[in-house]
């Protein structure tokens, strides 16, 4: 009965794994351009101009803005450390940033600089209950994986919570900069999103 049940496990799994990459086969990885990083406005006129928006135009936004958002975000800024532009708790990097566009969804790699495939799937109504979440070109997911944490799971929703609140005042501060719209959301379903993402048990959403 043990076998049976083994057997039946590892069928689950090689279905579950062939479906996702199904999912994603149509998509091919992104190559970002190198970010810009000598742009943008001074600090303290974007800390002025920094807002919540929830109105969006429907314009695709080119990959060079793409990448700058990105690298703003969570980018590595220090190459020869792997640390990057936001702190994370004892610098164990547990925020992944998953990028929902009409075309599917992205995580973003930034050791490569590219967005891999994860989903050929448009789930932009998925990431809040707003209807302005489909009308907007980018959605960025913010996912903590706690099997990279360190502690009990208090701790690790405490942490993963404070530093995916820098990461995205980093967006904010950089749409600020360059004259966009964003707003952080956190009216969402969480488990019907984490499950059309097809995520491990440890990958939790915090906010999109």
């Amino acid at each position: 009965m043990l076998k049976g049940n083994i057997l039946l496990i590892v069928a689950f799994f090689i279905v579950v794994n062939f479906f996702g990459i199904i999912h994603a086969e149509g998509l091919k990885p992104i190559k970002l351009p190198e970010p810009n990083i000598n742009g943008g406005m001074l600090l303290m006129k974007s800390l002025k101009n920094r807002q919540s928006s929830r109105s969006f135009s429907s314009r695709e936004l080119p990959m060079e803005m793409i990448s700058d958002i990105l690298w703003a975000a969570f980018g590595i800024n220090r190459p020869e450390s792997g640390k990057r532009t936001a702190p994370s708790a004892m610098n164990m990097q547990e925020i992944d940033i998953y990028v929902a566009m009409k075309s599917g969804l992205y995580l973003y790699d930034s050791r490569e600089n590219i967005l891999s495939p994860v989903l050929e799937r448009d789930i932009r109504e998925f990431t809040g209950k707003q209807d302005f979440t489909q009308e907007a070109p980018l959605d960025l997911i913010y996912v903590a994986d706690f099997s990279r944490m360190k502690g009990d799971e208090a701790s690790k929703i405490f942490y993963s919570a404070v530093d995916v609140g820098f990461i995205s005042q980093n967006v904010y501060l950089f749409c600020a900069s360059k004259g966009l719209a964003t707003v952080i959301l956190g009216w969402v379903d969480k488990p019907a999103l984490e499950k059309i993402m097809n995520l491990k048990d440890s990958q939790k959403v915090i906010l999109t």
